[in-house]
C-alpha cells in the first residue's frame, strides 16, 4: 500500500470514527447518520376492554420493531393474534429502512391482514361437522413510518401512511393499491437496552 493509498485510508477511518462518536445530543441533521439507531425498539398499545363488552378484560399489546445494520426491518405487533377468530389476524411486517438527507428516518413495511370468516361451512372440502371458524386474506398493507431520532434510545413517529392493496393486488408494487391519508399523530418507539439488573437482584 502506497503513502498515498494509506493516506486516503486513514482520513476514511477518522471520518468514520467521527461520525459514530457524535454525541447524543448533536443529532440535528446527522439523526440517523450516526447509525446509533440500529436495534431493537417497542411502543405499547393499551386496550382497556378487549372485548368491547364493557368486562374489563385489559391487555397491553407491544409494536416491536427491529432495525437491522443491513437495512432490513422488521415489526412483530403482539396482538395480532389476540382473538384472532373473532378479531382477525395482522402479520409480522417485513421491509427495509433508509436514512435521509435532512438525518429523518425513513421505514416501509409490508404486512397482510386476516379477517374472521364462517365460509368454510359450504366449503366442498370441509370434514369437520360443525366447522371451525377460519381466516381468510382481507387485505395486504405497505406502511411507511417517518421517525426523528430523538436519541441514542428513542425513535419518534411523526408521519405515517399506508397504502392499502386487495387481496389480488401485488403489495411489492408500490404505486398499486389505494394509499391512505397522511398520519400525523406522534408516538414513541424506545429501545430495548440490555441490562443485567435482574440477574444481580438479590
Amino acid at each position: 500500500m502506497s503513502k498515498l493509498q494509506k493516506l486516503t485510508f486513514g482520513l476514511v477511518a477518522l471520518s468514520l470514527l467521527m461520525v459514530i462518536a457524535a454525541p447524543a445530543n448533536a443529532q440535528g441533521v446527522l439523526g440517523c447518520k450516526t447509525l446509533r439507531f440500529v436495534g431493537s425498539y417497542t411502543r405499547t398499545v393499551f386496550n382497556p376492554d378487549v372485548w368491547g363488552d364493557g368486562s374489563s378484560v385489559a391487555h397491553t399489546w407491544l409494536f416491536q420493531l427491529n432495525l437491522n445494520i443491513d437495512g432490513s426491518a422488521i415489526q412483530e405487533f403482539s396482538g395480532g393474534a389476540d382473538i384472532m377468530l373473532s378479531g382477525g389476524l395482522e402479520t409480522t411486517g417485513v421491509g427495509s429502512w433508509k436514512c435521509r438527507s435532512d438525518g429523518k428516518l425513513v421505514v416501509t413495511l409490508i404486512d397482510t391482514i386476516y379477517s374472521p370468516t364462517t365460509d368454510a361451512i359450504n366449503h366442498p372440502t370441509t370434514i369437520l361437522n360443525p366447522p371451525p371458524v377460519d381466516l381468510f386474506q382481507f387485505s395486504n398493507r405497505r406502511i411507511t413510518y417517518l421517525f426523528t431520532v430523538t436519541d441514542n434510545n428513542t425513535l419518534t413517529r411523526t408521519q405515517a401512511r399506508v397504502r392499502n392493496y386487495l387481496p389480488a393486488e401485488d403489495p411489492s408494487n408500490p404505486s398499486a393499491g389505494t394509499l391512505g391519508g397522511l398520519i400525523t399523530n406522534v408516538v414513541t418507539y424506545n429501545r430495548v437496552v440490555a441490562s443485567d439488573a435482574d440477574l444481580l437482584a438479590p
